[in-house]
């Protein structure tokens, strides 16, 4: 019974006074409510948010190869564009033409006259000739050319026939302006035809040059940033960028809307593939993992303590007694067991004493 006695005063005095008595030492919960709350907080952080338990936990994980393995499933994908397409949806719906205006005046169009575009226009202008991603506007250009001519025929006779002397013959002039139009005629179509002609050659050429002189011509340079800076002057610049920011916002929400759309399609199909290569790029899924692990330990090291303390501030909250009542019957069960363990203790102490006392 001491030992019973002892157990029931022990755990009773860590929730409460033991009979209401208040002995000094008891209620620890109570009076020490806050002071756990910290101790628990600093537990936390020190054992459980430190950089190398995470990056560890986090590399263990192997989350790359998981998140691959579940991306290259066709449904998985699907679920993934399914869920996220109405909250893109809300997303771009919620820029609207007050917004793009705004964009467009405030941040782009100032930061476009703030920035020396030509070097950055002849590399690109040099890469497209390079790689001919022009030529198909030249071919655009030789067809568009060849095929008004064709069906203008008069207007360009017209514009020959103003040029002839007046002092010639009516009938020299006509044959004179029909052998040029058939001329032009002819070589329209002959630059239409020939990808080698020497026409295409002088535009690749003159493209080429005008590249390199964006780059390291100051005087071209110059040209091209006054040239720059009319056309953002120009009040139509603002308005055209709006109206193509509408139509692209109004064209997404479209495709978005649309289960079976090309653009859903695309998402899902982009989103097999780069989980199939999680699956096969061991290089890239260390990569990822690397900058997911540097960017989880940065995230705890910087909001870490924020983190941490919804533990301290969520128990100085709660109400003394209320939180005592609530742990004790929490645990109710094991202190149970624990009085009950002190009173076999105490028995077996008490008989093994008394056993001894007779033998003495």
């Amino acid at each position: 019974m001491v030992g019973a006695i002892a157990d029931w005063f022990a755990v009773v005095a860590l929730f409460r006074h033991p009979l209401g008595i208040p002995i000094p030492h008891t209620a620890l919960v109570r009076r020490r409510k806050d002071e756990l709350g910290d101790s628990l907080e600093q537990f936390v952080s020190d054992n459980f948010l430190t950089p190398e338990v995470l990056r560890e936990k986090i590399l263990d994980a192997r989350v790359m190869l998981r998140l691959g393995d579940w991306l290259a499933e066709p449904e998985n994908a699907q679920r993934v564009v399914t869920e996220a397409s109405p909250f893109l949806r809300r997303l771009v719906d919620r820029v609207d033409e007050r917004e793009l205006r705004s964009l467009v005046d405030n941040v782009l169009i100032p930061r476009v006259r703030r920035e020396d575009l030509s070097p950055l226009a002849g590399h690109l202008l040099e890469r497209v000739v390079d790689e001919g991603a022009h030529h198909g506007l030249v071919d655009l250009g030789a067809r568009e050319l060849h095929a008004w001519l064709a069906l203008h025929q008069d207007e360009v006779e017209a514009i020959v026939r103003s040029r002839a002397p007046q002092w010639a013959p009516t009938w020299v002039n006509d044959q004179v302006t029909r052998r040029v139009y058939q001329e032009v005629l002819r070589w329209a179509r002959d630059i239409k035809d020939d990808p080698h002609h020497n026409v295409r050659a002088a535009i690749d050429s003159y493209l080429a040059e005008l590249g390199r002189d964006l780059q390291d011509d100051p005087r071209t340079a110059e040209r091209f940033e006054r040239l720059k800076e009319r056309l953002l002057d120009h009040p139509q610049v603002s308005d055209t960028a709006v109206r193509l920011g509408e139509t692209l916002r109004s064209s997404i929400l479209e495709a978005l809307d649309d289960p079976a759309g090309h653009l859903r399609t695309r998402m899902e199909t982009e989103l097999r593939a780069f989980g199939r290569r999680l699956q096969d790029d061991a290089e890239l899924r260390a990569r990822l993992e690397e900058w997911t692990a540097d960017t989880v330990v940065a995230l705890v090291a910087r909001y870490g303590p924020e983190l941490t303390s919804v533990i301290s501030g969520t128990i100085r909250r709660w109400d003394a007694a209320e939180a005592s009542d609530k742990i004790e019957l929490h645990v109710g069960r094991d202190l149970q067991f624990i009085r009950l363990n002190g009173t076999v203790v105490g028995a077996l102490v008490g008989l093994v004493i008394h056993t001894v006392s007779q033998f003495l």
